[in-house]
C-alpha cells in the first residue's frame, strides 16, 4: 500500500497537533484550579528545603495569569515565562511549516552554546532573585 502524499503530511502533523492539545490542555487545567492559592499544586521541593525561590517558582502563576492576558502579573510571577510562552509559540510555529514542507524533525533543537547561555541565564536569575538587590524579581 503506497501512502498518498497528503497522508504523510497529515501524520507529520501529528506532533505539533499532539503539543498543541498538551499546551491547551495544561491552560485550562491552569484555569479551573488557580495556581494562587498556596499549595495548590503542591510545593516546590527546592523552595521547601532551601527556603530559597528556584528559576521555576512562580511559573504556573505567570502562566495563568497569561492566559487571563494580564503580561505585568505574569512578569512579576516569573519574568522568564512571558518570553519562553513566545518563544515557543514562535518554535512551534515555525515546526507546522517544516513539517508541511515535508521536513521531518522536532520541534527545538539547540545547540550546546545556546544551551549553555539558557542554563548561565537560569543561574543567573536564581542567584538574582534570592539576594537583596534581586528581591523584586522573586515570585509575589
Amino acid at each position: 500500500m503506497t501512502l498518498q502524499r497528503s497522508e504523510i503530511r497529515d501524520r507529520r502533523l501529528w506532533g505539533p497537533a499532539g503539543v498543541a492539545a498538551t499546551g491547551i490542555a495544561a491552560a485550562a487545567v491552569l484555569n479551573l484550579r488557580d495556581p494562587h492559592r498556596l499549595g495548590a499544586y503542591g510545593f516546590c521541593p527546592f523552595h521547601a528545603v532551601t527556603g530559597l525561590w528556584c528559576p521555576g517558582c512562580g511559573g504556573l502563576r505567570a502562566l495563568n495569569d497569561l492566559t487571563h492576558g494580564d503580561v505585568f502579573a505574569s512578569l512579576s510571577s516569573n519574568l522568564f515565562v512571558a518570553p519562553l510562552v513566545v518563544v515557543l509559540a514562535v518554535a512551534w510555529v515555525a515546526w507546522v511549516l517544516r513539517r508541511w514542507r515535508g521536513v521531518d524533525d522536532r520541534m527545538i533543537v539547540l545547540s550546546r552554546a545556546a544551551t549553555v547561555a539558557v542554563l548561565v541565564a537560569l543561574a543567573l536569575f536564581t542567584i538574582a532573585r534570592n539576594t537583596p538587590w534581586g528581591s523584586a524579581l522573586a515570585p509575589t
